[in-house]
């Protein structure tokens, strides 16, 4: 039998083992999964990863995905296609090393093939991954890249909570959580989440925020009430906090935009958004402004999807 042949059998029934056994295999501790292409926003994401991994108390694992060229990917050998896959892993593994001794943090590796989007959150839920972190240059450039458009796909695809990192210079840390909240009914899930990685920076402050664009008296009070009552929550909890309405201008200013710019005044240090929402009030979510902060944000962005259940309430319902 061939060698390529043999090899191939061996790396599917790998495959079949490690998916088979995987839920065996996980053990309690937390990872953190880090897309990796060698590209320079990558490496920025990864060394931003490293001050989360170490609150998490949580391992590094680097993923890089090798894209499936359909019709091409038949004009290559499979020595070439081994030798290519050697070489992308020793370059994976001497980055892993590197981190390691920078980080203080262990590092595990991971090869592999398909669509990079898909294969990303798969291997998060595969590895039980606490959090992806991973670049994005966001709509800059006419070649959306790796960390471009797929960002924002892995962030639509996965059910594990994703931070996206654009721009080169961030502040290791977290001192500043900028929390915007609507009247969806994600709103309690989006406070508890963020009240947790309050305390896990050591008592970050989180900076609520909400944005209006009408002067409906029915809303604003609703808003005003509901941004009481989570301000005095968070209170409750230890968490110190700040709540403030933003007066948007229709037409001049997107919802991003005025969210953006008031991160920016306070000095966030974390984005936190909901990646979907109800279908009333459109215009007062912040889920449906997602993208648009994802792409321009200079700041890091928390996207989490929220978990559907039907008897999830809104504020004003007491905790």
């Amino acid at each position: 039998m061939p060698k390529f042949v043999i090899n191939q059998l061996i790396s599917l029934i790998c495959e079949y083992l490690l998916q088979k056994y995987s839920k065996f295999m996980i053990q309690s501790t937390n990872k953190i999964l880090v897309p990796i292409d060698f590209s320079e926003q990558s490496l920025v994401a990864l060394e931003q990863s490293y001050n989360l991994a170490r609150e998490y108390d949580a391992e590094i694992t680097l993923l890089h995905v090798i894209e499936e060229h359909g019709v091409l990917s038949k004009f290559f050998s499979h020595q070439q296609n081994d030798d290519f896959k050697h070489n992308v892993q020793k370059e994976l593994d001497d980055l892993a090393s590197d981190v390691e001794k920078k980080s203080k943090v262990k590092v595990n590796t991971l090869i592999a093939k398909g669509t990079i989007y898909e294969k990303v959150a798969e291997v998060a839920e595969l590895i039980n991954a606490t959090m992806i972190v991973m670049g994005t240059n966001g709509d800059e450039g006419k070649r959306k890249r790796f960390i471009g458009s797929n960002a924002l796909r892995v962030v639509r695809e996965s059910t594990v909570p994703v931070i996206t990192i654009k721009g080169k210079h961030h502040r290791n840390g977290c001192k500043n959580i900028v929390l915007p909240l609507d009247l969806s009914k994600e709103t309690r899930e989006k406070v508890t989440k963020a009240i947790e990685l309050s305390k896990l920076f050591n008592g970050a402050t989180i900076r609520v925020v909400s944005v209006l664009f009408t002067t409906d008296e029915f809303i604003v009070n609703r808003l005003t009430r509901q941004l009481g009552q989570v301000k005095t929550f968070l209170e409750k909890e230890g968490v110190e906090c700040t709540a403030e309405i933003v007066k948007g201008i229709k037409g001049e200013e997107t919802l991003a935009a005025n969210i953006l710019e008031y991160a920016n005044r306070v000095e966030g240090d974390l984005i936190m958004i909901m990646t979907q929402q109800e279908v009333d009030f459109t215009q007062y979510f912040i889920g449906s402004s997602a993208q648009e902060i994802i792409n321009h944000s200079t700041i890091p962005v928390l996207s989490i999807r929220p978990v559907h259940k039907k008897d999830l309430t809104t504020f004003p319902n007491p905790y």
